[in-house]
């Protein structure tokens, strides 16, 4: 077994400390990866303070994970020691199923989370990113180009940037579309980024006028304070695609007004309560109302590579480990621009 050091919460009322445990040997098809950064998702707040109604303790969060190959197993041949690589939200899979056939590993039934879930054994917890090494099954393994610089912005691509990738990628965004992002926050900076690289005009909505200079910043062409009723009324019928990134509870039907008839409006963010929605604007018009999940591994890698290309990473603050208490609250607030980033050398 591999000692493993970690920052943990033991319960759902409990502040993450360090803690110690031990990770699997590598076996034949496994990777063994030093971890150099990890990023802070909004959901591993709800993890670890059980919001979803799941968790599983003792946990060690994370799922944004970049670092470098330390051991390979005697039958990997996807990589090799020293290769920089990532591991996002899942670490395994039936691998046999239809959807895994398809790299789709996010829809596999017997998927395997990073953290939070149980190993095929269905005994052994499985424990993610705030950690100083990881033992990843190769196929879950995920090539980093050594030209995706900063290195410490690169890991929340494992997340937020697969997740804002993929429904852009999967409804055709590109020229001549109008996109609109509601919240700049972890996901919407990301939504922003690969709308506007792929040609859209993009609108940011907000609630919070501070956002303007940094939506612009971004790629962002238009910002709208959607507080300000007139502005507001003027977007009715206007979008093509509007992608919610938003984790609070607030009028969806307000964005669907926003929409062009067979308008889509894309949701990647997890309001913890059941929402309310008026079915009369979506049917009427022909609105398509679109939830979106992570990428498959093929998928991914694809989000890398392009963002290899194009010079894509994500605005970041980096934290010491010792600050991950603090971020989370700081998180809640709204007070981080716009991915917190864990430098695990300081571990």
């Amino acid at each position: 077994m591999i000692a493993t050091k970690a920052y943990a919460t033991q319960g759902a009322s409990e502040a993450l400390i360090p803690w110690n445990f031990e990770r699997r040997e590598p076996g034949k098809k496994d990777v063994l990866i030093d971890i150099l950064y990890c990023g802070v998702c909004h959901s591993d707040i709800h993890q670890a303070r059980n919001e979803w109604g799941h968790s599983i303790y003792p946990m060690v969060p994370g799922h944004e994970i970049v670092g470098r190959v330390a051991k390979v197993g005697s039958d990997v041949k996807k990589v090799k020691t020293g290769d920089l690589v990532g591991v996002g939200c899942m670490v395994d899979s039936c691998g046999n199923c239809e959807y895994c056939k398809q790299g789709e590993e996010q829809f596999c039934a017997d998927s395997v989370m990073t953290y939070s879930d149980y190993e095929k054994d269905r005994k052994t917890i499985t424990q993610g990113g705030y950690s100083n090494r990881i033992v990843v099954d190769e196929h879950f393994v995920l090539h980093v180009s050594e030209r995706l610089v900063p290195l410490h912005a690169v890991a929340p691509l494992l997340c937020a940037g697969i997740t804002t990738y993929s429904p852009l990628k999967k409804w055709k965004v590109g020229k001549g579309h109008k996109v609109g992002v509601v919240g700049l926050g972890g996901l919407g900076h990301m939504a922003v980024k690969f709308a506007a690289s792929f040609g859209a005009e993009v609108t940011v909505l907000s609630t919070s006028p501070k956002k303007e200079a940094d939506a612009k910043r971004l790629g962002a062409d238009h910002f709208v304070l959607t507080t300000d009723k007139e502005k507001a009324r003027s977007l009715k019928g206007h979008f093509d695609f509007i992608v919610d990134t938003v984790s609070a509870l607030h009028d969806y039907g307000q964005y669907l007004g926003y929409l062009v008839p067979h308008g889509v409006l894309i949701c990647v963010g997890l309001p913890s309560n059941p929402i309310s929605l008026n079915m009369g604007g979506l049917v009427i018009n022909n609105h398509t109302m679109s939830g979106s999940n992570i990428g498959g591994i093929r998928e991914t890698q694809e989000m890398l590579d392009y963002c290899a290309e194009h010079k894509i990473v994500c605005d970041v603050e980096v934290i010491n480990i010792r600050q991950i208490n603090e971020a989370y609250e700081r998180m809640l607030k709204g007070d981080v621009h716009y991915r917190f980033v864990i430098d695990m050398d300081t571990l």
